[in-house]
């Protein structure tokens, strides 16, 4: 498929943000977040073929009025700790495809990675010298010839996580729908910054994190049906002979087979079974009691929760894997119940990714496999709904890193895979990923 692209403009603020709203301060969550782009991708049939240009300019207009620090940029004589927000606008992409939905998404099937295609194309122009001063979100909307639509999303890691993305698409896809008027959208907090203030990051952590650049990931989806899940359930509590003493969630079997089809891979490549480091972040909001005011706070307020592999001292049943993944989220979830103030947070953090992430030992050893597993069930992602119903289809791109993609559809689970293409090779021939069987008719 070719994309053409029409025009590229900026969308700015509805209203014009007010002078004391002009410069957001980032938090220290937003101070150690990757820099990169992290972007999705919403496939919709557009059957009564809306013209749907002005409702959707017009209604993202309206959202960044409340969401005023999208539209700023970086102020690189504050260090980056800054956002100033002079209603400088976000990139908007208005392109077209030749070929139909329904066309796309039969190829999509046999190959996830076209999806990628329809991420914004001003992203490609976006790396490490020019990252801080370009737009914090970009948007592409891709028009098919049937009038179906690819709206693609893409924001600058150190001002949202997932959730704040989440909750931008979700508010944006409302307004579009609804016609809201601007005075009614209220649905963030804008006060990571004065909670979490930024720090001199150099004296904290013991090594600063290099970026793995994987430059041949390639993309698989998987839909994990609930009987399926089921059997799955089943399984690994009766192989477990009593050591489940409690129910394992969706989530963690499936991270812990993904895991564990990853590490057999690995083990094949490298000849011997090595350590694994599995990244699993986890939103922070509704786990810090003491801070209610952060529930629904804009900016980054997640936790990477390391989860280490050590040859001989985990055993490869699945069980074993599961509560691997349980034991450590609790820690940092009883860690984090146990504290008491902002600085006690930050330092159980620093203490964490000292031993992993920033420890020679395991996030700067190369002997180490290192892979990421977000989980962003139970958010509403398939639930923005521009008015043009629930989307067909959700592509996630977080740029030449290896991890796993979970979320719901419906009440089955969605997996996206990005691998090295070796390890996908291998991660494609492993028993538990053909268990897993990829019904190729059903709707992604």
């Amino acid at each position: 498929m070719e994309i053409k692209i029409l025009c590229t403009k900026l969308i700015k603020p509805f209203l014009p943000t007010p002078p004391h709203l002009q410069r957001y301060k980032i938090s220290f969550f937003d101070q150690i977040s990757a820099k990169e782009h992290v972007s999705m991708v919403f496939f919709f049939h557009n059957y009564n073929n809306f013209d749907m240009d002005e409702r959707l300019e017009q209604s993202l207009s309206k959202v960044l009025t409340h969401v005023y620090p999208a539209a700023g940029r970086y102020d690189d004589k504050d260090e980056c700790c800054s956002i100033l927000c002079l209603d400088q606008g976000i990139s908007y992409t208005k392109a077209m495809t030749n070929g139909t939905l329904d066309n796309f998404l039969d190829k999509a099937r046999n190959d996830f990675g076209h999806a990628a295609l329809f991420s914004p194309h001003v992203n490609k122009n976006i790396n490490e010298t020019n990252f801080m001063v370009s737009p914090i979100v970009t948007i592409q909307v891709t028009k098919f010839e049937c009038g179906g639509l690819a709206i693609s999303i893409s924001t600058s890691h150190p001002a949202m996580d997932g959730f704040s993305d989440f909750q931008f698409i979700s508010e944006w896809a409302k307004v579009c729908r609804m016609g809201t008027s601007v005075d009614k959208i209220n649905f963030l907090s804008f006060n990571m910054g004065d909670i979490f203030p930024t720090r001199d990051v150099s004296e904290l952590f013991k090594s600063t994190p290099i970026p793995v650049i994987q430059q041949d990931i390639v993309v698989k989806k998987i839909v994990i049906r609930e009987p399926v899940m089921s059997r799955l359930r089943k399984k690994c509590i009766d192989e477990s002979d009593g050591a489940l003493i409690f129910q394992p969630s969706r989530v963690e079997i499936i991270t812990a087979l993904l895991w564990r089809a990853f590490i057999r891979a690995t083990t094949i490549i490298n000849g011997y079974l090595r350590p694994s480091l599995l990244d699993f972040p986890m939103n922070m909001r509704s786990k810090i009691t003491f801070l209610p005011q952060v529930k629904n706070s804009f900016g980054n307020f997640m936790i990477g929760v390391p989860v280490k592999f050590i040859p001989g001292e985990t055993k490869m049943e699945l069980h074993h894997f599961i509560i691997l993944i349980r034991n450590a989220v609790n820690k940092i979830v009883a860690l984090c119940k146990n504290a008491n103030s902002p600085d006690e947070i930050v330092s159980m953090l620093v203490n964490s990714y000292n031993e992993s992430f920033r420890s020679p030992e395991w996030g700067g050893n190369d002997e180490v496999d290192k892979v990421m597993c977000t989980s962003i069930c139970k958010f509403p992602v398939h639930d923005s709904d521009f008015g043009l119903g629930k989307s067909n289809l959700i592509f996630f791109g977080m740029k030449d890193t290896q991890m796993f993609w979970l979320h719901d559809i419906g009440p089955e689970i969605g997996v996206q895979v990005d691998l090295k293409e070796s390890c996908m090779q291998l991660f494609d021939l492993d028993d538990d990923i053909k268990d897993l069987i990829f019904i190729r008719d059903a709707k992604l």
